[in-house]
C-alpha cells in the first residue's frame, strides 16, 4: 500500500508499506475529468507535476486535515495506485475495502457541496442539500460509506459538515441502507445477498463492470477483473464467488464444530480409560 506524505518543498511524496501500515487518513471523493486528477506518475516524477491540476486541491485538503488530526500519512486513490499496471489495479480493487476499514480517519470531500449550505445562524446543515451530492450516487463510494470506523464529511472549501452519525436518518433514506448497517457494516450479514446488492442498484460507475467490482470487499470475496465482460457477467461471477465463499465458511464452521466434539469425546474417553486403569491397578495383588 502506497501512502502520501507532505514534503519540505510543499509537495508530496509516496512511501510504500507491505505490512504494519502506519496510522493514516484516507480520502473518499468523486473524480472529475481524468485530465483534472493528479496521477501516480505526477507524484512519482516529482518536480511539482500535477500542481496545476484541479485535483491537487484535494491533496492539499487531505494533507492539511490529516496534520490537524495528528496523522503524517494519507491515501488518495488517484495517485497512490499505478493504474498503468493491471496487476496492481486488480490488487488495489480487491484490497480497497480493507484499506478503508483500516484507516484511522476517512475524509469525505464533497466537491459539489459549497460551504454556504451551513446555516450560520442555527449552525445546521440543510440535509437535503447535503444529500444531493453526487457522492451518494457513485458505486465506489458505497464501500467508502460503510467500511471506515471514523468517517467525516467536508464541503468543497474544507469546512467540516459533521460525521456519519450526524446524518444517519437522512443517509438511510437517501441510500436505502438500514441504519444498523450504516452504524456497523457487520450487520449487513443479517440481510440476504440480493437485498445487499439492491442497496447499490441506483449507483453509477464509469465502467459498467465496476458496478460489481466495487462490491468485492463488501462481500469479502476476491476475483480477477475482466473489463469488457459486461455488467451481467461481472455480477454473475460476483454471485458465484459470494456463494462459494459462504459454502467455504459454512464448511469451516462444520469442521470446527466436529473437531470440538471429537476433542471432547477423546478427552472423556481418556479420562474414562485412566479411571479404569487406576481401578484395576488398585484391585491387583
Amino acid at each position: 500500500m502506497r501512502l502520501l506524505q507532505a514534503t519540505s518543498d510543499n509537495d508530496f511524496s509516496l512511501v510504500e508499506y507491505f505490512d504494519d501500515i502506519p496510522p493514516s487518513a484516507i480520502l473518499s471523493h468523486t473524480w472529475g475529468a481524468d485530465h483534472e486528477e493528479v496521477t501516480f506518475k505526477d507524484i512519482y516524477k516529482g518536480k511539482g507535476k500535477g500542481k496545476t491540476k484541479l485535483g491537487y486541491e484535494k491533496l492539499r485538503f487531505c494533507a492539511a486535515q490529516a496534520a490537524r488530526d495528528g496523522l503524517k500519512f494519507f491515501w488518495v486513490d488517484t495517485c497512490c495506485i499505478d493504474k498503468g499496471s493491471s496487476a496492481e489495479l486488480s490488487e488495489a480493487i480487491n484490497s480497497m475495502y480493507a484499506w478503508y476499514k483500516g484507516s484511522t480517519k476517512c475524509y469525505v470531500y464533497l466537491s459539489d457541496v459549497p460551504c454556504r449550505i451551513l446555516d450560520i445562524t442555527r449552525q445546521e446543515i440543510p440535509v437535503d442539500t447535503f444529500l444531493s451530492s453526487r457522492w451518494f450516487t457513485r458505486g465506489w463510494t458505497f464501500q467508502e460509506l460503510l467500511a471506515p470506523e471514523s468517517l467525516v464529511f467536508f464541503a468543497a472549501d474544507g469546512t467540516e459538515l459533521g460525521d456519519k452519525a450526524n446524518f444517519l436518518e437522512g443517509i438511510a433514506r437517501q441510500t436505502h441502507i438500514p441504519i444498523d448497517v450504516l452504524q456497523d457494516s457487520n450487520y449487513a450479514a443479517n440481510y440476504n445477498i440480493e437485498k445487499r446488492i439492491y442497496w447499490t442498484m441506483h449507483r453509477r460507475t464509469k465502467r459498467e463492470e465496476d458496478a460489481a467490482y466495487c462490491l468485492l470487499g463488501f462481500f469479502g470475496v476476491q476475483m480477477p477483473l475482466i473489463y469488457g465482460e459486461g455488467r451481467a457477467r461481472a455480477f454473475a461471477r460476483l454471485r458465484t464467488e459470494i456463494k462459494r465463499h459462504r459454502f467455504q465458511q459454512n464448511l469451516l464452521a462444520v469442521v470446527s464444530f466436529m473437531k470440538f466434539l471429537y476433542d471432547g469425546v477423546v478427552s472423556q474417553l481418556s479420562a474414562y480409560t485412566s479411571c479404569i486403569v487406576a481401578y484395576n491397578h488398585d484391585r491387583c495383588p
